[in-house]
């Protein structure tokens, strides 16, 4: 069945030990090819919601669609093999392998999913404008460098869908603007994009932002951004109809 939804949450809760409500009937649906941010105060539930969204935390109930796919019975290697064909991760700590070299880091990723080659994790690297400190040590790296090696290694294995967990909280302007130019780029591409963000210029740089309070959706607003997309969209259906 074709679905144009990427991401479809129905009414998913999350209760941890001790009666902690993380997440309380929250229900979401992201279009194939849209960029949302998640956005809100701490302790809001936006890590804990994009961890069920990749598979790294399970709901206690509810159900959760990703590309059309009933997630709800994976096991955790059913999560390896569908992330690994179909999710590319961001996270702000960067979890590079300290004694790998930029390049070998990004290559690690495509190992998990198919036969290493050197090309492709140094083409990775230059569509994030780090070609040339591919061998370098993360300790040689500034931080904005780090986290751009992380974007490339979660976009070697060609992910139909990026979820990044404050892919900016630890970096300065400049190097939040590069990020945010590979973000603009992956959305032209019809990648679809979940984004948990603290900034503002984030958030408004996709097409809706879902605001989470106390482990609910408070709020689902389409940005500036959005609305120009969507126009631009229905005069596209409109020529594509007068043209049939």
């Amino acid at each position: 069945m074709v679905t144009t939804q990427a991401i479809s949450v129905q009414a998913v809760s999350k209760i941890y030990p001790g009666g902690v409500h993380a997440l309380a009937d929250v229900s979401l649906e992201v279009r194939q090819g849209e960029w949302i941010a998640i956005m809100g105060p701490s302790g809001s539930g936006k890590t804990t919601l994009l961890s069920i969204l990749n598979g790294l935390d399970k709901p206690t109930s509810g159900q959760i669609h990703v590309l059309g796919t009933d997630t709800h019975g994976f096991g955790p290697d059913d999560w390896a093999v569908f992330r690994r064909e179909n999710i590319g991760l961001v996270f702000q700590q960067f979890h590079l392998i300290p004694y790998l070299t930029a390049v070998e880091n990004v290559m690690l990723a495509q190992y998990y999913h198919s036969m290493p080659v050197r090309e492709q994790a140094l083409a990775a690297l230059e569509r994030v404008q780090l070609a040339g400190r591919a061998h370098h040590l993360p300790s040689q790296l500034s931080g904005g460098e780090q986290q751009r090696v992380c974007i490339a290694r979660a976009l070697i294995n060609d992910p139909k869908v990026v979820l990044a967990d404050e892919p900016t909280g630890n970096l300065d302007e400049e190097n939040e603007a590069r990020v945010l130019d590979v973000f603009r780029s992956l959305h032209a591409e019809g990648k679809t994009l979940v984004v948990v963000t603290h900034d503002p210029e984030i958030g408004c740089a996709g097409e809706r932002i879902v605001a989470l309070s106390h482990g609910k959706v408070s709020k689902d607003t389409r940005t500036a951004e959005g609305e120009r997309l969507l126009s631009a969209r229905a005069v596209t259906g409109e020529v594509r109809e007068h043209l049939r």
